[in-house]
């Protein structure tokens, strides 16, 4: 009884969970970079299976919290809803990140074994840099309302752009300004050095493409936040759960990546899907214009429909080739 009187002041409740997600993300970390994967490995299928299922169930667990210590007049249905909206949204967008990361190791060749140490910093780096987007988005919206329907009209910009965007396109690092940068200012030697990202030669320090890798999917990665961390404001505007959503997102990505690296072509509809719900949302916030409110019902319905459909028809419908027949070459 105690611990419920603690959560009958909802920002005191949303502090004591904070907490209690800061300890979660911290521990889980502790132990899987100390414990679990104290030296390099190649990550199996079935651990990358295992660790899903893990994160999952934790961000499950986290929304049950949320809705079990919310003292809203709906019982804490609506934060339920919201939450798992902003999850859900974000880990779908996570699956184009996981293609983006699977080109940009196998340009720079990494081996497998130093998969999971990339993206173990790449993922931390993510947690830091996505709770600086979503306060400064936070105070700015705070401060300027009508900022959210900039992002509306962005929401429904990119969601265009993406249904109609080649889902095969490929990358090229060298074109990125940072990545340019590093290469042009910073010592970079040839070789990994054991899985290093630096090292100190001759009194000299040095950076290895490992160290190139991480600076890439950091910056890729606040590409992708540049549309996901305005759709989770158009689902809700509580701060708290679009960084605990998010967050848990993230960390299910990195073994989201080694369960799906090798079959992320076979959702060729999902990117498809995913432009319908940005364009949605942002439809959504737009409509909040003329006093027309979506209930959360509703949206989490859209959502969760879309994503299912985009899987199932990827996994029924096979994707055309786009390669010419070798008969009409000649």
């Amino acid at each position: 009884m105690l611990l419920f009187s603690l959560f009958r002041n909802n920002s005191q409740a949303e502090t004591i969970l904070f907490g209690v997600f800061a300890a979660l993300i911290i521990l889980f970390l502790l132990i899987d970079l100390g414990v679990l994967n104290k030296t390099a490995h190649k990550i199996t299928t079935r651990s990358a299976l295992y660790q899903s299922i893990f994160w999952v169930m934790v961000s499950t667990l986290f929304g049950y919290l949320v809705y079990l210590f919310d003292d809203s007049e709906d019982g804490g249905t609506d934060a339920l809803l919201e939450y798992f909206s902003a999850y859900l949204t974000e880990y779908a967008l996570s699956v184009d990140n996981i293609f983006v990361i699977l080109l940009i190791l196998k340009y720079f060749t990494v081996k497998e074994e130093y998969y999971h140490k990339v993206l173990f910093w790449g993922i931390l780096g993510a947690v830091f840099f996505r709770g600086i987007f979503i306060f400064v988005g936070a105070y700015l919206i705070a401060q300027f309302h009508w900022i959210l329907y900039v992002f509306g009209v962005f929401l429904i910009y990119s969601g265009i752009k993406i249904y109609f965007e080649d889902s095969d396109e490929k990358i090229d690092p060298e074109k990125n300004p940072i990545m340019r940068f590093c290469r042009a200012y910073l010592p970079v030697s040839r070789d990994d050095h054991g899985g290093q990202f630096m090292f100190k030669q001759n009194n000299k320090f040095y950076f290895t493409p490992l160290f190139l890798v991480i600076v890439l999917i950091e910056t890729t990665d606040l590409i992708f936040a540049v549309d996901s961390i305005p759709a989770a404001f158009a689902i809700t505007q509580n701060e708290f759960l679009i960084y605990t959503s998010n967050i848990f997102a993230v960390l299910g990505l990195r073994a989201m990546f080694f369960l799906l690296a090798g079959i992320i072509d076979k959702f060729y509809l999902l990117q498809k899907g995913l432009s319908i719900i940005l364009f949605f949302i942002g439809a959504k916030m737009l409509l909040e214009i003329i006093h027309f409110d979506i209930p959360v019902v509703l949206s989490f319905s859209v959502i969760i429909l879309t994503l299912t459909l985009s899987i199932v028809f990827s996994v029924i419908i096979p994707k055309k080739d786009k390669t010419i027949p070798k008969d009409l070459l000649d």
